[in-house]
């Protein structure tokens, strides 16, 4: 079971990309020459035809070797070490055209530990349960490790939602039931549909993977009622720690404040006036606003 899960995320992770992501990933590769092992693209953007994706905001994951390295400044190295990943925003420009990215920062042996299924926090293996692209990897062997992350990854999602669903075998039932509930555990609310629209976009991918899996697992690993109360601990764990990640996005982003903002008001409808002088010393200005955020009822 292992070799044919490992054959098919082999073969996923390793397609190619439109040269556009190529061009962004060549740009992240060399900021972080001294450290980076690999980068990985993901998210809606995989779906889009090449043509729409200077329209988008793509999604890149950027591995490194060590965080010391990856940096010129320690107070990023410790808080990518302390609260990973490191969120930051890139724009260049390819064939005349802007491109722009947000990507995050984080060690490869970080992205494994966060795709297994002790991990409570979903942020990772949530994402990487989904399909991605290694568009760049040092070697063989870090690729190898990445396809390995990634079935980690397909593994824990399963794990995590069968419990809630110990009745079925259906892929569409188990990966729509999986994704909502990593929805609820993040600052994310999605559209009712979301889930069942991620699915059909490659069912015949989930369809393929969900067999292999639950054979794998044999049964459920716990009852309902028990995996409801993990979920629960989840949503409380996965949304402080989303918003400790958005207020560490305030000094790592370029306008970085306001994305913040942007961020909190698309996922609560809730947001707040900035002035000149906030956005001048978002340290100073942040416990304020989160404050007056909380009271609208930003934070749940």
């Amino acid at each position: 079971m292992a070799e044919a899960l490992h054959r098919i995320l082999s073969e996923e992770l390793n397609r190619p990309v439109a040269a556009t992501v190529h061009a962004i990933a060549d740009v992240l590769r060399a900021r972080y020459d001294r450290a980076a092992v690999a980068v990985l693209f993901y998210g809606s953007c995989l779906r889009s035809p090449e043509a729409e994706l200077a329209d988008n905001l793509l999604d890149f994951y950027v591995l490194v070797d060590d965080y010391g390295r990856a940096y010129d400044k320690r107070w990023l190295s410790i808080a990518n070490r302390l609260l990973p990943p490191n969120a930051f925003y890139c724009e260049a420009v390819w064939q005349g055209t802007a491109i722009r990215a947000k990507y995050v920062v984080i060690s490869l042996a970080d992205f494994a530990r966060f795709c297994r299924p002790e991990t409570q926090n979903v942020s990772v293996w949530a994402r990487y349960a989904q399909p991605a692209r290694i568009v760049w990897s040092r070697d063989a062997s870090t690729a190898d490790r990445i396809v390995t992350a990634c079935m980690d990854a397909v593994r824990t999602m399963l794990r995590r939602a069968w419990p809630l669903e110990p009745l079925s075998r259906d892929a569409r039932v188990l990966w729509t039931r999986a994704l909502r509930e990593t929805y609820a555990a993040e600052l994310r609310p999605e559209s009712a549909d979301r889930a069942d629209k991620i699915f059909e976009a490659d069912q015949a991918r989930y369809e393929q993977l969900t067999p292999i899996v639950l054979a794998e697992l044999g049964r459920p690993e716990t009852s309902p009622e028990l995996a409801a109360a993990e979920w629960k601990r989840r949503r409380r764990l996965g949304k402080t720690l989303n918003l400790l990640r958005i207020i560490k996005g305030i000094f790592t982003f370029d306008g970085g404040l306001d994305y913040a903002l942007w961020k909190i008001k698309r996922h609560s409808g809730k947001t707040v006036p900035v002035t000149d002088w906030q956005r001048r010393h978002p340290l100073l200005a942040a416990p304020g606003l989160a404050w007056r955020l909380y009271r609208m009822g930003a934070f749940r």
